[in-house]
This record gives C-alpha cells, structure tokens and sequence, in this order.
C-alpha cells in the first residue's frame, strides 16, 4: 500500500513540474528581421567627437553629448542642422530622414570634424 501511495506521488508531482516549466518558463525568441536601433550617441570631449565617423539607418536619431569643459556647437556643412552653443553635459539631436554623406563640426573650433553616413 505504501508503495502504491508514493508511487502516485511521485507522478503527480512529476506533472505539477512539468505544467509549472511549461507554463511559468517564458519563450524568448530571437528575430533576425528586428530593425535596427534608431538610436546613435556621440560623445563630445577633448576638442573631438567620438566616434568621428559612423553609418546609421535612415530615421535615425543621433545625439552628441558635449563631455568637455568648454562649450561647442554641432553643425552640418551642407546646412541641414545646426546647433546652439552646447555647454557641458548639454546635448543636441537631429534626425537623419534621408540617405547621404553628412560631414560636420564644431563652429567654435572648425578643427573638430565628424561624419554621419545615412544609408
């Protein structure tokens, strides 16, 4: 009898194991059509913007974060954005809606270049 008694035990707390992995154990999938991130950073410090060359997708918006001690300006060559003067830890967006090559730099100290290529 005892036997009998454990034996259906041990099947039934098999089954609560099994239900419990099956139905509290989320399904993570990955998707390798996910879009890419429509998100860049750039990091103003020590008279340069880092990185100062990079390719993003169209709709991308690019932030740069001025990390230095002195103001700076972020501002296209062509004229498609420009910046106010940017003081530390201030920061400027512009989304990038259109494929194309856009070179850039620091008003301020036009020694300080960078390039964003929209695909």
């Amino acid at each position: 009898m005892r036997k009998g008694v454990w034996i259906v035990g041990l099947a039934a707390s098999m089954m609560i194991a099994v239900v419990l992995l099956l139905v509290g154990s989320p399904t993570v999938t990955a998707n390798a059509q996910q879009a890419p991130a429509k998100i860049a950073e750039v990091k103003i410090d020590n008279f340069s913007f880092a990185p100062r060359a990079f390719t993003v997708a169209a709709g991308t918006t690019v932030t740069w974060t001025n990390r230095d001690d002195i103001p700076h300006t972020v501002v296209s060559t062509d004229g498609v954005f420009k910046s106010k003067v940017r003081d530390t830890d201030e920061k400027f967006s512009y989304t990038f809606t259109k494929a194309g090559t856009y070179p850039y730099f620091c008003s301020i100290h036009p020694k300080m270049t960078g390039t964003v290529v929209v695909k």
